[in-house]
């Protein structure tokens, strides 16, 4: 049967037929990846967000798929799908782990992050050798976000213990939370050095107080993968390698060239956020 989309009532049988159909595959032909739609379905189309719980973790759990184990593992995370739940650091990190184990680039990510983390010390071990291990595998299954990351740790270091005095460094290095424009970028290479310099200042470090060394060079490689799977935050920060020739020959035509791609890609998101506000205002049929 041929659906007309534009109409509502068509739209409203297809998706009725659509959840009958990743049901079906699920509970009668025991297929992962339909339980692991139907999950996708119950969350992002009927927005019932504790059966989407319970279908992932039983699919995680029953079948071992990857991708719902990285799904359960959010949801345990944030709390999602149980009634008054502050959420769960410890369940969620078992389930990227599996997750991770089970190939999942995404869990692989968020384990590396949560055991590389200092703000939940009663619930995660920090564990920054083991979280290496995660984002490097995360990292080599194409993970942009993984790889950026990386290139951010390198440039700044990252102690075995934390020190209150230098913890901006890898703050600067590793996180970006401002946009590309012709004249910003987010943290780049001169700020998390910035900051690695004042805290040095403070605390002298030895190369035995990290686990991850400073390595400019390293921080370049990871930060053009990144940015050639489009980040646009790495991109942003290896024009401003070239730039300053930090862990690479300065190249000002590269520096532009890099400055320009992040440019275009933080349009590109800007653009398909206001395409996706209209359509959420645009709503779906109940």
């Amino acid at each position: 049967m041929a659906y007309d989309l534009k109409k509502e009532s068509d739209v409203k049988e297809y998706v009725e037929k659509l959840g009958m159909e990743y049901r079906f595959g699920c509970y009668m032909e025991k297929k992962p990846e339909a339980c692991h739609l139907l999950g996708d379905y119950l969350e992002g189309i009927k927005k019932d967000f504790e059966k989407a719980s319970k279908v992932y973790k039983s699919t995680c759990d029953d079948y071992g798929y990857a991708k719902s184990c990285y799904k359960f593992g959010n949801y345990s995370f944030l709390g999602k799908g149980k009634s008054g739940s502050k959420g769960e650091p410890r369940v969620a990190y078992q389930y990227y782990e599996k997750g991770c184990q089970l190939n999942d680039p995404d869990a692989c990510l968020h384990s590396g992050l949560l055991l590389f983390s200092s703000s939940m010390p009663k619930e995660i071990d920090r564990d920054v050798l083991k979280g290496l291990e995660f984002l490097n595998k995360s990292c080599d299954m194409n993970n942009a976000t993984a790889c950026f990351y990386l290139s951010g740790m390198h440039i700044a270091g990252v102690q075995k213990k934390l020190d209150p005095a230098n913890v901006g460094a890898s703050a600067a290095a590793s996180t970006a939370s401002s946009t590309p424009s012709t004249g910003t970028a987010p943290p780049s290479t001169a700020t998390a050095a910035a900051a690695a310099a004042a805290a040095s200042a403070k605390t002298p470090l030895k190369d035995s107080d990290y686990v991850v060394l400073k390595d400019m060079k390293k921080a370049f490689l990871f930060a053009r993968k990144a940015c050639e799977l489009r980040n646009m935050y790495a991109c942003a920060n290896l024009s401003q390698m070239y730039a300053r020739g930090d862990g690479i020959e300065k190249n000002e035509k590269e520096a532009e060239r890099y400055k320009k791609m992040a440019i275009e890609m933080h349009d590109e998101v800007k653009k398909q956020q206001e395409t996706l506000g209209f359509q959420q205002g645009v709503g779906m049929p109940n």
